[in-house]
């Protein structure tokens, strides 16, 4: 099986959208329950939402594809022009464990020339990304509490990778 990654556009809004649900609803649900869920998708993987971050917060979406089939996708920025953060990683769940999420991360790395610094936030209840960030080599740079409005907050990780 040959797996991917194929720069998105606002065309692949609705690919993006329907695969953030399938993860988040299988993944997320019992870390911070359906109601946050629900808030989260709607408010980060809208229409709007999606535009805004690849226009105005110049964030830039790949997806994830294994023999043309989306199964997951990547968003990343660049904070100057040697730090990369990942705002996004998600690989379908009927999907992991098989490699692939490890091939294309040093694919996007290599893509975009080997930045100095890498940086992602992750759900500190979230063990098996944490543990696959671990394996990446990235380490725990602080504790974060985001609040994302509604009464909702973020319980997140920094990590770091050199």
């Amino acid at each position: 099986m040959s797996v991917s990654i194929k720069k998105a556009n606002q065309h692949d809004f609705e690919i993006i959208a329907n695969l953030a649900k399938y993860i988040w609803n299988h993944h997320y649900v019992p870390i911070i329950g359906i109601e946050q869920v629900n808030y989260m998708l709607e408010k980060i993987y809208s229409k709007e939402s999606l535009l805004e971050q690849i226009s105005l917060k110049k964030h830039d979406f790949y997806l994830v594809v294994l023999n043309d089939l989306p199964v997951g996708f990547i968003s990343i920025s660049f904070e100057n022009i040697t730090d990369l953060w990942i705002h996004k990683f998600y690989i379908s769940q009927d999907y992991q464990g098989k490699g692939f999420g490890e091939k294309v991360f040093y694919e996007i790395i290599k893509k975009i020339n080997e930045p100095k610094q890498i940086r992602l936030t992750v759900n500190r209840q979230n063990y098996k990304s944490i543990n696959f960030y671990f394996k990446l080599g990235f380490k725990i740079e602080k504790v974060a509490d985001f609040d994302i409005g509604n009464g909702y907050f973020m319980n997140d990780f920094v990590m770091l990778k050199k």
